[in-house]
């Protein structure tokens, strides 16, 4: 495709309620600016839809002037994917509308809606739906790649709550998707990503959760690495998998529940968040001390949106970010022996290892009932990230994520990942994360929905002949 705008843009303006934006007026910067600060690209047009007639119109100005089509939805894609050079931009914030029906137990949101946004709309009736962790994260990107967070092992994957689908196709028809409707696009948007159109709502099952919740944080230094990765092997062993599980790799932060001498400090937290009441709690804190002694803890019920948003500051707007993630089986000795030797190397304070426990209600879909790429048993997914605000130590822990991923790569059942935590979409890596029989049938349905690709920008599923 070409790289240059039809001239004519006063044409497109007349079509659209929304807004277009081109380089030089006002937005444009904050239209095409993504989360991460390594991507600096500049679209032809930016369009902020007001609906999805005006997705429709912008899909047919982009397709008669040969533009390049990307969707922004909260511009958090760790490669960019969301802007485009020279292209169409399709910038989703505008639409973010959220209805709750409480004694339904359903909402519905925007296709640009953020966590953050829709967290807190939901948790006024004490009801959630499944997220990320951390809250400037856009709801589309999230749910259709699958979505994990918190609530997984409570809940399942953001995508097993999806009830329903507004999507514009390529082609500019508006559809309604759910089990009824199109139900074979349905099975391909839990997971397979925004290969198949452009959702400007979502319809998601409610589940009761909060307002108040309850954390108890365990940090251990360095040296204690290998006997604090083989207690977390034994506490997901134990402990109930409605559990909310997260081990990490990181820098203490400076925060108030920290004390002092150990902020900045390099190690590893794990990190038990409960959703059953403090005492149901109690009993999984009484297990995790057991272990051994961190050099400190923090335990205390916490509102659910300061949940879902307490890891934000890990991941500020603008940073420089890459990532690469795999799914070992679990903490094996071998698991635990590359992640010791690797964490100690890292050269950013901001560079994290975030370790997502795969169980509970998450194993309770069958494998082939959505698309979602990765193995419904219990398993751990281990996600690499570089973080840094200087190009210098960005480059040197970009180099150590690939080198700590290749080290776990012969420990790990799939060594792709998961397609939301790619910063590159390698052909292979993307046919492997989803297996070949998966990704044969979404071959087969992104064939018929957007048969020339026109959606590419993304963890691409090319149309099967």
């Amino acid at each position: 495709m070409t790289s240059t705008a039809d001239p004519a843009v006063a044409s497109l303006r007349t079509q659209l309620s929304g807004a277009v934006l081109t380089d030089g007026e006002p937005g444009y910067d904050v239209a095409r600016s993504v989360w991460n600060g390594e991507i600096d690209r500049r679209p032809a047009v930016v369009v902020r839809p007001a609906g999805p007639a005006d997705v429709a119109a912008a899909l047919a100005y982009a397709r008669e002037a040969g533009l390049d089509v990307s969707v922004r939805g909260g511009g958090h894609n760790y490669g960019g994917a969301a802007v485009v050079d020279g292209g169409l931009c399709l910038d989703l914030s505008s639409l973010a509308a959220i209805s709750v029906d409480p004694d339904g137990r359903t909402a519905r949101c925007g296709g640009g809606t953020t966590w953050a946004q829709l967290d807190a709309a939901t948790q006024e009736y004490a009801l959630a739906v499944p997220g990320g962790t951390i809250s400037h994260t856009g709801v589309g990107g999230l749910t259709l790649g699958g979505g994990f967070g918190w609530l997984t092992g409570k809940h399942g994957l953001s995508c097993d709550s999806l009830l329903s689908a507004e999507l514009v196709t390529a082609d500019g028809e508006v559809l309604r998707v759910s089990a009824e409707e199109h139900p074979d696009l349905f099975w391909a948007l839990r997971g397979g990503g925004g290969n198949f159109g452009v959702v400007t709502e979502f319809e998601f099952r409610l589940h009761p959760v909060g307002p108040i919740v309850h954390l108890g944080l365990f940090f251990y230094g360095l040296d204690d690495g290998v006997a604090a990765l083989r207690h977390a092997r034994e506490l997901l062993r134990t402990l109930p998998g409605e559990l909310g599980v997260l081990v990490a790799g990181l820098n203490a932060p400076p925060a108030p529940f920290v004390p002092e001498p150990y902020h900045f400090r390099p190690g590893y937290a794990v990190l038990i968040a409960g959703f059953d009441g403090e005492d149901h709690h109690a009993e999984a804190v009484e297990a995790a001390r057991s272990g051994p002694a961190p050099l400190f803890d923090f335990v205390s019920p916490i509102p659910y949106v300061e949940l879902q948003r307490m890891l934000d500051g890990a991941a500020p707007w603008g940073i420089l970010a890459y990532e690469k993630a795999a799914y070992p089986d679990g903490f094996t000795d071998e698991v635990i022996e590359v992640i010791a030797d690797f964490l100690p190397r890292k050269t950013s304070p901001l560079s994290i290892m975030p370790i997502f426990a795969m169980r509970g209600a998450f194993t309770d879909v069958a494998d082939d009932a959505t698309a979602f790429g990765g193995p419904r048993r219990e398993s751990i997914l281990i996600n690499i990230d570089s973080l840094a605000a200087e190009p210098g130590p960005y480059a040197t822990d970009r180099a150590w994520v690939r080198e700590f991923w290749e080290a776990l790569v012969p420990h790990s059942s799939n060594s792709a990942g998961y397609v939301n935590f790619m910063a590159e979409y390698e052909a292979d890596r993307v046919r492997t994360s989803y297996g070949p029989a998966k990704y044969e049938r979404l071959a087969r349905i992104k064939a018929a929905y957007d048969p020339r690709n026109v959606f590419h920008h993304n963890a691409n599923i090319t149309p099967a002949p």
